[in-house]
């Protein structure tokens, strides 16, 4: 179950789970939650009232806890960019020819997928319009790639 209370500006946020047991347990977990162990016969008020009364020390655990949170961007993978590897910074060196190949790359893979899904679909089209005579033709006047048209009267 979750609840919240407000102290001063602050807005703290916590679950509670009730348990067999005698005390309340109260912690604050390095991903800022606040999770409170509390006795089967807990009422909600008693709980939040003891919230209250240990708010300085949950804000004190959470502000410790933020410290250590890396507030690392979303990656955009530009040069210049700085990456986390191994507990160590690199920066993101992006060369032209990389760019060109990564390019190449999603081009070539793009062609693989749209022959693969486009190559069956056109079939079915050309075999439900009757159409296999008019490509026959086509393919009869092509000559090295290049429609040869006839002139016009």
């Amino acid at each position: 179950m979750t609840a919240a209370i407000q102290f001063g500006s602050k807005q703290i946020n916590f679950m509670v789970v009730y348990s067999n047991r005698k005390t309340l347990g109260i912690t604050v977990t390095p991903d800022l939650d606040v999770l409170v162990n509390a006795p089967v016969d807990s009422s909600l008020d008693k709980i939040k009232e003891k919230i209250l009364k240990k708010a300085p020390w949950i804000i004190k655990q959470q502000s410790f806890f933020v410290t250590f949170h890396p507030k690392t961007p979303k990656r955009k993978y530009i040069a210049g960019e700085t990456h986390l590897y191994l507990g160590r910074q690199y920066l993101l060196k992006i060369k032209n020819e990389v760019k060109e190949l990564v390019e190449s790359w999603y081009l070539d893979k793009g062609k693989v997928k749209i022959n693969k899904i486009a190559k069956p679909l056109f079939d079915k089209f050309v075999i439900k319009h009757n159409l296999s005579l008019i490509i026959y033709h086509l393919k009869k006047c092509q000559l090295d790639g290049a429609v040869v048209r006839q002139k016009e009267k």
